[in-house]
């Protein structure tokens, strides 16, 4: 088995796709009105209105959630670089860059939608053997 995308679904896809693009540095490809991919070396960020869920045969809510029971990981080279970017794109920071005991750095913000982000970076010889 191998974990090939992961979908977001969002009230907002235009945000949504511009900040993920912005925040990622990858650019989308747009299928549909309502359906675009943000492909990396490793998986597809995919991002859909909810419309699609509809086709699903899902009703699905505009509500927000009221807690967070997934956050989205991304590897990258320099946490505290990007963290001088991602600053400029929201102002929902939860946790500036900071070295977590299991040996990452990592930077906590938030989505458009709200979903929880985490760039974070190995920094601990545990941590970077893991990744390696």
């Amino acid at each position: 088995m191998k974990l090939a995308s992961l979908r977001i679904i969002t009230k907002d896809i235009k945000q949504s796709v511009e900040f993920y693009e912005k925040a990622t540095g990858f650019t989308a490809q747009w299928y549909t009105e309502d359906f675009a991919e943000l492909k990396t070396n490793t998986i597809t960020l995919a991002i859909g209105s909810i419309r699609t869920m509809k086709m699903f045969g899902v009703e699905q809510s505009t509500e927000a959630k009221s807690h967070i029971n997934t956050i989205i990981e991304f590897l990258v080279s320099n946490v505290d670089d990007d963290f001088e970017r991602i600053k400029s794109l929201t102002k929902n920071i939860i946790q500036q860059p900071t070295t977590m005991p299991w040996g990452n750095r990592s930077l906590l913000f938030c989505d458009p939608d709200g979903n929880m982000i985490n760039f974070f970076t190995p920094v601990r010889a545990e941590a970077i053997q893991k990744f390696s």
